[in-house]
């Protein structure tokens, strides 16, 4: 059974990235970008935190890279903190792990869009809806993530969730951001 999940789940993805079902981007009247379609990241995605109080959330320092420790969709996992990075972007390991745990369903999957990679090369890739990323006593609804068609890719926190929660402030010497 789960086999057969597993293999419905792959011939999805390996049909949505060559079927035509790209949504095109286009920037609205205040630069940011949104999706062609009914509604729009900026319109859903709604932080959540507790009233007046802020949120110090450890992060972890590996080999020069800082890992924060994040939940999606109730899962919790290890991004690394990448602040040049625009979406949350992960493997496609993860998301078959989040996707057989039921965290992902069909109905969460957008289109393909391609990206410009840190070397400068072009990659194509799923787009996702999370329905939710939580840092601490921070959490937003209905984010948008990519999952790049690499198995190995590491688990990227960026600009698509990062930006939504407002003021952060970052302390390398204590291995610290504070959201407030």
């Amino acid at each position: 059974m789960r086999k057969s999940i597993l293999y419905i789940f792959l011939l999805s993805i390996i049909l949505l990235l060559f079927t035509d079902c790209t949504r095109q981007r286009r920037r609205d009247s205040k630069g940011s970008i949104s999706r062609n379609n009914t509604r729009t990241e900026q319109t859903y995605t709604r932080e959540r935190r507790t009233r007046g109080e802020k949120s110090v959330v450890k992060m972890k320092q590996q080999n020069g890279v800082y890992y924060v420790p994040c939940k999606i969709n109730g899962i919790e996992m290890q991004f690394i903190f990448d602040t040049g990075a625009s979406d949350i972007t992960m493997s496609l390991t993860e998301a078959l792990f989040l996707y057989k745990q039921g965290k992902i369903t069909d109905d969460d999957f957008i289109g393909k869009q391609q990206y410009q990679i840190a070397d400068g090369s072009i990659s194509e890739g799923m787009v996702v809806n999370l329905q939710s990323v939580t840092i601490g006593n921070r959490s937003l609804n209905n984010v948008q993530a990519s999952i790049v068609n690499n198995l190995g890719a590491p688990l990227l926190l960026g600009q698509s969730a990062l930006s939504k929660f407002g003021k952060i402030t970052i302390d390398y010497k204590k291995h610290e951001i504070v959201f407030e």
